[in-house]
């Protein structure tokens, strides 16, 4: 969805951010994180405002506004209370900004200005010249066996490949644009996401009934146990929030922590 600019452009996740939209603003649904920063910063871009995810644990949700300064590129985060995380164009007419970088406040960006005008004020920036993706080790297995447990830092790492596996994530818990045919590419077995605060409309928990109607196990962790962004850390500290139907009827439940989650649907399906 593009605005009325045609210098600034409105995605569900910065993984659609190419290398066509250098020089724009970029309004993406994803969350704050460093994952996502590295990403944006890819491509050259004018701006980049992202939403919170709740902040949550180590400020994980907002990490890469502030790295995004060593670049030179303007960012912003909206609040997630505000606007429904995934959604860009909810992000473009809802949003209120919560957390701006040095390099966006030297445009006049600050908190609480809405995501309209943030990104009318980030189009006097000269485009940050891209850099390299720099990030590694994004996609790791973290329990071999009959059923692999896959770690992900992002969902977009998932391939088809992972059909019968566990993939536990890094990304946020909402669907793309409320679509949800964007849950999960690929026939898991079950998959973990963060909850980002929840947030605007439930956003942070929306992929779950998505993939029960597919008949996949499905949970949330707390933003304030997990560093969003961190499949890692989803693993060692994640607390369960949500579960869907299909994770309920297996045993699993919020307060778990995530390796249980994992074993209680994987053990019931065993069987």
């Amino acid at each position: 969805m593009e605005t009325n600019q045609s210098d600034i452009i409105c995605v569900d996740s910065v993984t659609a951010v190419t290398a066509a939209m250098a020089g724009r603003v970029v309004v993406a649904g994803s969350h704050g994180g460093i994952f996502a920063a590295a990403w944006a910063a890819t491509r050259g871009l004018r701006g980049i405002i992202l939403n919170d995810a709740g902040i949550g644990l180590d400020e994980a949700g907002i990490a890469g506004i502030a790295w995004l300064d060593r670049h030179g590129l303007p960012g912003a985060a909206t609040s997630h209370l505000t606007a429904r995380i995934g959604d860009g164009a909810h992000m473009w007419a809802r949003g209120r900004v919560s957390v701006v970088n040095r390099a966006a406040a030297a445009l006049g960006c600050a908190v609480g200005l809405s995501v309209e005008e943030t990104a009318e004020r980030m189009r006097r920036a000269v485009p940050a010249a891209p850099v390299a993706f720099g990030l590694t080790e994004a996609r790791f297995l973290l329990r071999p066996g009959l059923i692999p447990v896959w770690g992900l830092d992002s969902n977009s790492l998932v391939r088809d490949e992972d059909a019968g596996c566990v993939v536990v994530t890094g990304s946020h818990g909402g669907l793309l644009g409320g679509r949800p045919e964007t849950a999960v590419k690929a026939a898991v077995l079950a998959a973990v996401y963060n909850d980002a605060g929840i947030g605007a409309d439930g956003a942070g928990t929306s992929r779950l009934p998505a993939l029960a109607a597919r008949g996949i196990a499905g949970a949330t962790v707390s933003a304030a146990t997990a560093r969003i962004g961190d499949a890692r850390s989803t693993w060692a500290q994640g607390i369960v929030s949500a579960v869907n139907a299909v994770a309920a009827e297996l045993g699993a439940m919020p307060g778990m922590a995530v390796p249980r989650f994992v074993a209680c649907v994987t053990e019931r399906l065993r069987k």
